[in-house]
């Protein structure tokens, strides 16, 4: 079984942290996996960083990194480009989902490069709010009259064979909201294998960042990611 790196970008979690790194920590080590937990703290204002350099500095198996501010797609690349493993997991602090890494694992076996946890799938099961499952639906329909996208998701759970995905990582070049977007489309772009799975969602706290104050943002980073695909064909 290849070794999984596990990246896990962080802000603003420190209601949740300790216990959601010891639980999914014991989930893996009961499945004897050659594993590395990666958190990406990237500008909190709570206690979440001093909590994470608690934990790395007890549990071995954890690496903490910092990248000073509040930047979700640059937290998440700075943790793919430190991750050690074979293949690497990007989730998410408030999931913790071991049935997709197995899932995914599977489908990585059987050929695939990057496999993507759909929320859009038509077998996934999402229990958030109605108002986040619309702003999903509503991202994933501009990228693809933007940009062609041919899938159904974009943001949230994959699992990616790391020496595949390594040079389309470097060819990413918007951050914050949509580097996950970009990763899932690039790769697309590139000819590789991308495969989409059902998840059965259910997040354990709200999102660190409201939906509302994340819209303006999100809009224009996907005019950035449109300029740089569409019209620099970067």
């Amino acid at each position: 079984m290849p070794k999984l790196s596990i990246v896990i970008p962080v802000f603003n979690e420190e209601a949740i942290l300790d216990s959601a790194v010891r639980t999914l920590l014991q989930k893996l080590e009961a499945r004897h996996h050659d594993f590395e937990l990666i958190l990406a703290e990237n500008g909190s204002t709570d206690a979440t960083a001093n909590i994470s350099a608690a934990l790395a500095a007890e549990l071995p198996r954890l690496k903490v990194l910092h990248t000073g501010r509040p930047n979700y797609g640059k937290a998440l690349r700075a943790g793919i480009d430190s991750a050690a493993g074979d293949v690497v997991v990007c989730d998410e602090i408030d999931l913790g989902d071991i049935d997709f890494y197995e899932r995914a694992l599977e489908v990585l076996a059987a050929g695939a490069d990057l496999v993507v946890g759909s929320k859009r799938h038509h077998e996934s099961m999402d229990d958030r709010p109605w108002l986040r499952r619309r702003g999903t639906a509503v991202i994933n329909t501009l990228l693809r009259l933007s940009l062609g996208f041919t899938g159904t998701d974009t943001h949230g759970l994959k699992a990616f064979k790391r020496a595949r995905l390594l040079p389309v990582v470097a060819a990413c070049q918007v951050e914050h909201n949509l580097f996950a977007s970009e990763l899932v489309i690039r790769a697309a772009r590139m000819g590789l294998d991308v495969r989409e799975i059902p998840l059965r969602l259910h997040e354990i706290r709200p999102p660190s960042v409201g939906l509302m104050r994340r819209v303006p943002h999100v809009l224009v980073d996907l005019a950035r990611l449109v300029y740089v695909i569409r019209i620099k064909g970067a």
